[in-house]
């Protein structure tokens, strides 16, 4: 009779046992979304497409200018301002999200002009931010004589030919060349084999090739 009892016992035990297991996975099942017989499953989530921005903006070709008579003439024909002056003003525009600078504006006190500037007048340009990064810098105070060319669609200039359009002067407002301008403007008849010139000898050797303003 006891034997009897303990077996119906265990199998009580089993019954319940198995009930509450299926009710479990019902309480499982639950929680699983279902899906359309239609519907795709994406495994991982679709690309994103990078979005591209350009390493620089189109500025005007720096073509090198080889040592020959006519390359202060190329330099002078592919400038659309001339002018000597001193740096007033030094600022970085920043792009959007503030991680780097769009561009650098340059102020200066425009001292005699020769194209596409007046004497007296408060000039300020626009660079591509990686000229500066490259080490193309100015100072303040600093005096110069540019030859830039014609801003572009977005505003931007820089020298002709790079250091090839860019002149230092002393405080006497002369001309100070630098060994590339030497090597390189060798052969013209008013500036070759002259470190230092006066600025009435250079202004002449540019109005030799017209253009003026």
């Amino acid at each position: 009779m006891a034997g009897s009892c303990w077996r119906l016992l265990a199998i009580l035990s089993l019954m319940f046992v198995a009930s509450e297991i299926l009710r479990g996975q019902d309480q499982v099942e639950e929680h699983v979304p279902s899906f359309a017989p239609n519907a795709r499953m994406l495994r991982y989530p679709p690309p994103i497409e990078p979005m591209r921005l350009p390493v620089s903006p189109k500025l005007p070709r720096q073509a090198p200018i080889g040592p020959n008579d006519v390359a202060f003439q190329k330099i002078v024909g592919a400038a659309g301002i001339i002018f000597s002056g001193h740096v007033t003003a030094i600022g970085h525009i920043l792009v959007p999200s503030g991680q780097a600078p769009a561009s650098t504006t340059l102020t200066f006190q425009v001292e005699r002009a020769i194209r596409g500037a007046a004497p007296g007048q408060i000039l300020t340009i626009h660079e591509w931010a990686g000229l500066w990064s490259s080490g193309e810098r100015y100072r303040v105070g600093e005096r110069v004589v540019l030859f830039l060319y014609p801003p572009g669609k977005l505003g931007l200039t820089s020298p002709v030919a790079g250091a090839m359009g860019r002149f230092a002067m002393d405080s006497q407002g002369r001309i100070l060349m630098n060994g590339q301008h030497t090597a390189t403007l060798g052969a013209d008849p008013i500036l070759g084999r002259r470190t230092v010139i006066p600025y009435s000898d250079f202004a002449r050797a540019v109005r030799r090739f017209g253009r003026q303003e």
